[in-house]
């Protein structure tokens, strides 16, 4: 198994910066297939309306999950470790399971559990809810389960990778009435700015170990997109040295060694 030094990871990265980003050509996918299922729904008299035709056909999102599925791979986990679509569910402790979008189990103990979300406008305000008390509430799950020894001795590890769309809407917005007063760091902010919040406290309260938030758009061609990385934080460089970070301590741990003090996910 080959481990990346310090240094030879730095000037990995330095080389990555140098060329195209890592995920440029899925976020053209990601438009393209949007734009796709948009057509063939709309062709076919389906019920859906607006942006949630480019949403139901679900495959979206595909093409950066097999970017960030290619990063565990490098970094030297077997591809047929790693779960997509079958295999991904997780035991819980408020509800039996649930299932994530990628799942990467090596030697019978969970390495990683990572999910993709993404907001495409125009009804920003109607989603950021829902979406951040899906990610808050599937990460408690399973470190509730944790706690009561359900995953064994191997501490999970969870990633959220979001992807917001850089839309005029995406501006400040208004803030509700409330019992008490909101938060300061709340005044004067858009969606963009309360996603951004948002994935950097579900990393720095623990509740995910990583974090990618993305903002992009339909470029001027159909073959780039815009693409911005608004925090250094949750960048995708960022991302995939933890998983990196996360094959190393996993591998050393479990290489050569018996399948103690761990429980086995089938």
């Amino acid at each position: 198994m080959q481990l990346y030094a310090p240094t030879a990871w730095i000037n990995y990265l330095t080389r990555r910066r140098m060329s195209q980003h890592p995920v440029q050509e899925a976020v053209n996918m990601f438009w393209e297939l949007r734009s796709r299922a948009a057509s063939r729904q709309a062709a076919g008299g389906k019920a859906d309306t607006g942006q949630r035709r480019a949403v139901t056909a679900g495959q979206h999102m595909q093409e950066l999950e097999e970017v960030v599925i290619q990063e565990f791979v490098n970094a030297g986990i077997p591809r047929e470790c790693i779960r997509r679509k079958s295999g991904v569910e997780l035991p819980g402790y408020y509800r039996p399971a649930k299932k994530w979008d990628v799942v990467v189990v090596y030697r019978s103990a969970l390495v990683a559990a990572i999910e993709f979300k993404s907001q495409v406008g125009p009804s920003f305000g109607n989603n950021i809810n829902n979406r951040t008390e899906e990610a808050i509430g599937s990460a408690s799950d399973v470190w509730r389960a944790y706690e009561e020894g359900t995953f064994g001795a191997v501490r999970p590890w969870l990633g959220y990778f979001f992807v917001l769309e850089a839309a005029p809407k995406s501006s400040p917005v208004a803030l509700p009435s409330t019992v008490s007063p909101v938060e300061e760091i709340f005044k004067n902010t858009s969606y963009l700015d309360r996603y951004r919040i948002l994935c950097q406290r579900l990393v720095r309260e623990r509740l995910y170990d990583v974090a990618c938030f993305i903002t992009t758009a339909p470029g001027s061609s159909d073959a780039t997109a815009v693409l911005n990385e608004p925090e250094l934080e949750l960048s995708f460089a960022n991302f995939a040295a933890a998983i990196a970070g996360r094959v190393v301590y996993m591998r050393g741990l479990l290489d050569n060694e018996p399948d103690h003090g761990r429980a086995a996910l089938p």
